[in-house]
């Protein structure tokens, strides 16, 4: 189930680039400030359709964009003509050693080998370059996105940063973690297509599917804060990052 999940969003890159959200700059400047070099040249690892590749970009850094999966890449190539975009996967990484100041990751070290993963993003590191792996989740301490998340089984991108067992990686530092406060702008129909994006949902029954959507649409229609118009869904960006010994 696993395996299934983690390789059902390709046939679903064009929605995945619509609706999922971006990342704070905040966090990713904070994450380039865990390596002690200049961070000019970044890799973004199993990007995706480039969400995270974007605010990188606009960062003034230049960014090399590897994703396994063919429809995400086609995606993130359309619309980011101007990044260089191969296919690879994290335990084979398509760079040559040392060529790159800093690996971001989004939403994704959880679906890794972390071993090879690790031992291939140490090789193309440069000395006291950094690992900066990111998730964007729903900020439970509002309760209704509590009772939302409830509903549609969302809490699944916590990654690492809740583990009781830290992070740890051959070749690296400690892993040090901060959070950082984030919206995305939705409707309840785009939040529920954002929804719809998340790998539970994609890997059910169609029956399954259309039951917790409905649901979690009339328990959107009932909320004050999302029940007209367009909203800010309230967010957290957690963030680890580890230097390169």
């Amino acid at each position: 189930m696993r395996a299934r999940r983690a390789s059902s969003f390709g046939d679903e890159a064009s929605a995945y680039a619509r609706h999922r959200p971006d990342y704070p700059l905040a966090a990713l400047e904070w994450g380039m400030s865990g390596a002690n070099r200049p961070v000019r040249d970044v890799l973004d690892l199993a990007a995706g359709t480039g969400k995270l590749t974007e605010g990188l970009a606009s960062l003034g850094r230049s960014v090399t964009a590897v994703e396994p999966d063919p429809g995400m890449l086609a995606e993130l190539s359309r619309l980011l003509p101007d990044v260089p975009a191969l296919p690879g996967k994290a335990e084979d990484i398509p760079l040559p050693d040392e060529s790159v100041d800093a690996v971001f990751v989004g939403q994704a070290l959880h679906w890794f080998d972390l071993a090879p993963a690790f031992a291939q993003i140490r090789r193309v590191l440069r000395p006291g370059g950094a690992v900066v792996a990111l998730w964007n989740h729903d900020d439970e301490s509002v309760p209704w996105v509590l009772e939302f998340a409830r509903l549609v089984r969302t809490g699944i991108s916590r990654g690492f940063a809740d583990s009781e067992q830290p992070l740890r990686a051959d070749g690296f530092g400690p892993f040090e973690q901060d959070r950082f406060a984030h919206t995305h702008r939705r409707s309840i129909d785009s939040l529920l297509a954002t929804v719809a994006t998340h790998s539970h949902l994609l890997v059910a029954s169609e029956q399954d599917r259309e039951r917790t959507l409905a649901q979690a649409r009339a328990y959107l229609e009932s909320v004050p804060e999302t029940g007209t118009g367009e909203f800010d869904y309230p967010l957290v960006t957690t963030v680890l990052r580890a230097r390169r010994g």
